[in-house]
């Protein structure tokens, strides 16, 4: 029987110390960087067909913005999961939105 489980435990697969180093000797620690644009610019070439691609900083501002682009705005309703954190919750307030908290038990 598993302990506990995790929320996100770190995973290390060999490179990222060089490109952490490469991040700190050329001073491009925060926010992006030549890594970051060099990412963003592959995932585009590998989307093809007029993808464009934008790396952020968190969960919380992916939802953000994926709120922004589906015109979310003062007065809509957002389904949102209950069992979460308040980052999940927060970017439907930012748009001025309202968040319908739902369970997967008919229930509640």
């Amino acid at each position: 029987m598993i302990d506990k489980i995790w929320l996100s435990s770190p995973h290390m697969g060999g490179n990222e110390m060089t490109y952490v180093q490469e991040a700190y000797d050329t001073n491009w620690v925060a926010p992006l960087g030549p890594n970051v644009d060099r990412f963003e610019l592959a995932l585009e070439k590998y989307l093809k067909e007029d993808a464009n691609v934008a790396c952020l900083a968190s969960g919380t501002s992916a939802l953000h913005l994926a709120l922004i682009m589906a015109g979310i705005g003062m007065d809509d309703e957002v389904i949102c999961q209950s069992f979460t954190f308040s980052a999940s919750a927060n970017p439907i307030r930012y748009q001025g939105a309202n968040p319908i908290f739902i369970d997967s038990e008919s229930a509640t």
